[in-house]
């Protein structure tokens, strides 16, 4: 296990409760609009895999109303949580830079604020293979870093937490060559408790 997803886990076993209570406090937080784009172009039913699900709000339980969604994270905490809020969808424990699944598998594939904990030179890599699990024609929902980020805050919501990101050329290009066309492509700032906190949207059809 690298020290990267250690950190990760361990800071999100450690703040599960309180992130989902710090993130409920963003009021201006763009993902609603942005899975509403995603789900404007789903088919009821469409097969969904959803990246650091995180506790399941608001994201994972808004994409369970009317897709089979299948929720990953590396945190157990986060998981226990997911599974209560949201029923109706299945969940699973895992390092999403270590994922397998057949060629094909998914109709979208989402990940909100999640890839920023990947080291971004593996970032790359990442967005190939979820072009592998995409179906032709399927989507990718991404909030992306925008920063030159990389490393570790000490004390994130209380805990160590590692964040690593490329400047939205850089994903534009990591996206390119993985094979996406980007139909949506938008950095978007929202205040955080602590302050204003930029991130770079991008909806990708395989």
């Amino acid at each position: 296990m690298s020290e990267a997803r250690q950190i990760v886990e361990s800071g999100y076993d450690s703040v599960a409760e309180r992130y989902l209570e710090w993130s409920a406090r963003i009021p201006d937080d763009p993902r609603a609009r942005f899975v509403a784009e995603l789900t404007g172009r789903l088919d009821d039913g469409a097969r969904v895999l959803d990246l650091g699900c995180g506790a399941g709000l608001p994201s994972t339980a808004a994409l369970a109303e009317r897709h089979d969604v299948l929720g990953v994270d590396v945190s157990a905490a986060q998981l226990e949580l997911a599974r209560r809020n949201v029923p109706d969808a299945r969940f699973e424990r895992g390092d999403m830079t270590g994922l397998s699944f057949p060629d094909g598998r998914f109709d979208a594939v989402t990940a909100f604020y999640s890839v920023l904990h990947v080291p971004r030179e593996d970032q790359g890599a990442l967005f190939a293979r979820i072009a592998g699990w995409l179906r032709p024609g399927g989507w990718f929902l991404a909030a992306l870093g925008c920063s030159e980020a990389n490393g570790v805050e000490e004390d994130w919501l209380g805990a160590p937490m590692f964040f690593s990101s490329h400047a939205p050329a850089e994903n534009r290009r990591l996206l390119a060559a993985a094979g996406f066309t980007l139909e949506v492509d938008e950095t978007v700032t929202m205040r955080e408790p602590e302050g204003p906190a930029t991130f770079h949207w991008v909806l990708g059809r395989r």
